[in-house]
């Protein structure tokens, strides 16, 4: 079931978004080769606790982290640790916080130092296809108006969509109704209403769409071992147009 939201509930949930939004900002600030993800990890969590949140996805179906971190070829839901970035790699970042009982999600995908100039492409068309789906998200449209703009944007610039994940709705829970694909399929599609918040999120591969499980049981790698990127921000729908509740300039 879809549950929209107040515009009380959409206030507390950009307040949700400012908390997420700080701690990417002060991640984004620690991304150089050397550093280790574990170390980006307790930079979101320090900012998130220190702003009288909790990360959304430490202990959620028992993530470690405090933020996924996912290295060139890993699309999503990397797990940090150990590993070092190096110089040329590029790096997504997930994470969300929960406020007053109300979570926030957010991505993006930084360069380590210097990136070639296909994989600088990757992330900028990744980040225009949200943006070219977000247009779709208007009162009485329907849902997959958003996919296709967002599949559209990525495969005419030669890129392909990840099939196996998907956007969502979100609130009360981290995950709610509806999925929000990246693509067009035949399934539901629902009409876009006032009070409606998602987290739209393409994830756009290099190569070709099929992603792996890894035996860690979370990170999901593209299948080809070409780069992948990641984009999303929690966006409402509001009686005054769309409302971006994660910072879309970061």
């Amino acid at each position: 079931m879809i549950k929209l939201k107040t515009d009380a509930e959409i206030a507390m949930m950009k307040a949700s978004g400012e908390v997420a939004s700080r701690a990417m900002l002060a991640v984004a600030e620690k991304i150089r080769p050397g550093v280790s993800t574990a170390e980006l990890d307790k930079v979101a969590y320090h900012i998130i606790t220190r702003n009288g949140a909790v990360p959304s996805f430490k202990g959620y179906r028992g993530f470690p982290g405090s933020i996924c971190a996912s290295v060139n070829e890993e699309v999503v839901h990397g797990i940090p640790g150990s590993r070092r970035l190096e110089e040329g790699d590029i790096i997504s970042i997930d994470m969300g916080a929960v406020l007053n009982g109300f979570h926030s999600d957010m991505a993006r995908t930084f360069a380590v130092g210097a990136v070639d100039s296909e994989t600088q492409r990757l992330m900028d068309v990744t980040k225009s296809s949200f943006f070219e789906g977000l247009k779709g998200f208007t009162e009485d449209n329907r849902l997959m108006e958003i996919s296709r703009r967002i599949q559209e944007t990525a495969e005419s610039a030669g890129f392909s969509v990840v099939r196996d994940l998907v956007g969502h709705g979100i609130g009360r829970d981290l995950h709610e109704s509806p999925d929000v694909p990246n693509f067009v399929l035949k399934g539901p599609n629902p009409r876009l209403n006032v009070g409606l918040v998602l987290a739209i999120e393409p994830m756009i591969n290099a190569g070709k769409a099929a992603v792996e499980w890894c035996e860690d049981g979370w990170t999901v790698v593209t299948a080809d071992g070409k780069p992948s990127a990641h984009y999303e921000n929690t966006v409402a729908l509001t009686g005054n147009g769309l409302v971006i509740l994660t910072d879309s300039h970061i």
